[in-house]
């Protein structure tokens, strides 16, 4: 059996130049699933499906005969756009658009509660629907920081939400799968204010650290975002059951035309399109790391990050001295974040096999 995330710590990086990324970017083979993968009959759901890598993965299930596609965006005028299209091409499969704002608790809970009632199979989902804000913001609905709140608080609120659903709406005889999408950056973030208590209202401050509001760096914020989602997945695996549900990460890789950076302008924005178009995968090969994770790697990948089709040691802070305080700190003011939501009796439950 392959070596698990955690048991590669002494494999762990903290710097992705150059040997990491020129190895990611440009040595690094696009893994297609085997031949003859057919999706008939499944369903899955994507975030953020409606764009970038993650509608080049809507495609990619399509393309291997997925029965049934819900597509979740922001906007429905958008996804609805991107799905007349997805229809016309697979005319066999059904494409849904459902609305989910990232940035609300409450349209979280009422999305999982449609895949409830609405759906009565599921067989993955990927959680891809994510952001880099070039500027400070605070979301109104929750007072915390947009890129930490999207990226970390709502993704892993709608993870553990949707975990009792992703088994009991999974076919008997195999787990469910819910695949979250990371970032290699994680490995590398500054994460400056790791030692701030408590830790995350330091995030919802123009700089973390009190120093001063040129230390806001909007980059480093995306990184931390994903950095976080590391550091409070390996808690969660203690209440993971690969019988139940397989969980993974995966790390796309860096692409050209990703919709990551769309709030990006000036010379940032062009810099940064210039250094995907130089440097990036074609966003089709990001989005086949998507269904590697989902379908073709197996238990094997449960509790781990994949990146570059192969299980990776998470970002550093894991597996240092350290670290242990920092995912305490962090497990505690998540959970109570969350309690409104119920989200300890379901990993209660997921830990006890009742799901």
């Amino acid at each position: 059996m392959a070596p698990t995330s955690i048991e590669m710590g002494d494999e762990a990086i903290t710097s992705l130049f150059p040997g990491p990324f020129i190895k990611s970017q440009f040595r690094t083979k696009t893994q297609l699933p085997p031949p003859g993968t057919d999706l008939a009959g499944k369903v899955a759901i994507i975030t953020g499906g409606n764009s970038g890598i993650g509608l080049h993965a809507a495609r990619h299930l399509l393309s291997l005969k997925l029965s049934h596609l819900v597509i979740v965006v922001r906007t429905l005028a958008k996804g609805e756009s991107v799905a007349a299209q997805l229809r016309k091409d697979h005319p066999a499969a059904k494409v849904d658009v459902w609305p989910l704002e990232m940035t609300s608790y409450p349209s979280i809970q009422a999305f999982v509660a449609r895949v409830g009632s609405d759906l009565p199979r599921l067989d993955l989902a990927i959680l891809n629907a994510g952001l880099m804000k070039p500027t400070f913001g605070l979301c109104e609905a929750t007072g915390h920081e947009e890129t930490i709140q999207v990226n970390f608080l709502s993704t892993f609120l709608l993870a553990i939400l949707i975990l009792p659903l992703c088994k009991a709406k999974a076919p008997k005889s195999q787990p469910g799968r819910l695949t979250i999408v990371s970032s290699g950056t994680a490995l590398t973030a500054k994460f400056p204010n790791r030692n701030q208590c408590p830790l995350l209202a330091s995030f919802d401050a123009v700089d973390p650290k009190g120093l001063t509001s040129a230390a806001w760096d909007p980059t480093d914020r995306y990184f931390t975002s994903k950095m976080l989602g590391h550091l409070l997945f390996v808690r969660l695996l203690d209440y993971l059951r690969a019988e139940d549900v397989i969980v993974n990460l995966v790390e796309p890789g860096m692409c050209k035309s990703s919709d990551l950076h769309r709030d990006v302008g000036g010379p940032i924005g062009v810099f940064l399109e210039g250094w995907k178009n130089l440097c990036g995968r074609k966003p089709q090969d990001g989005a086949w790391t998507y269904v590697d994770a989902t379908i073709v790697k197996g238990k094997e990948s449960h509790g781990c990050f994949l990146m570059d089709w192969e299980i990776h040691p998470f970002t550093k802070l894991v597996y240092e001295p350290e670290g242990k305080d920092i995912m305490d700190a962090l497990w505690k003011e998540v959970m109570a974040e969350y309690a409104f939501a119920g989200v300890q009796d379901i990993l209660e439950r997921s830990k006890a096999g009742k799901l």
